[in-house]
């Protein structure tokens, strides 16, 4: 079973000013400050590009490179997104078994997301909540 304590190890402890116990201290953690090392981790752990990550984070790809260059802390919003996007990509390893499988789905046409994929839904505001709720529809066997 997958815990808060497995966000910190993916992007890194030493980024972090205090444990994260709950989705609430993702609050916590993006008002004291995410510094932008953070995305380098999240692209190597889960083997994405700058570009998709842009994208989930609803910003440029030149944006973020710039902030990893000149090692700027995120914004609020995109520190958020990207905690909310680590512990949905490890919610979705642990119900599908494999990061392979988990991503494999995460680029197919979904109808209950209006034939959208989950990648492209994951980029909206409150796209990620969506696709959450989706896999605990799979996961409780009440997909439809």
């Amino acid at each position: 079973m997958r815990s808060y304590f497995d966000i910190q190890d993916i992007l890194g402890k030493e980024n972090f000013s205090n444990e994260v116990n709950e989705p609430m201290d993702y609050y916590y953690v993006a008002e004291k400050g995410l510094p932008s090392a953070v995305i380098q981790n999240f692209k190597s752990s889960f083997s994405i590009g700058l570009s998709q990550i842009a994208s989930i984070l609803s910003t440029s790809e030149p944006t973020l490179y710039r902030r990893i260059k000149e090692n700027k802390s995120l914004p609020k919003q995109e520190a958020i997104k990207l905690l909310e996007a680590t512990d949905l990509f490890l919610y979705g390893e642990e119900l599908f078994g494999s990061k392979e499988d988990f991503f494999k789905w995460m680029e197919l046409p979904n109808t209950a997301l209006g034939g959208l994929r989950p990648m492209q839904v994951i980029s909206y505001p409150e796209g990620i909540s969506k696709v959450r709720d989706l896999l605990t529809r799979i996961e409780y066997n009440v997909y439809s």
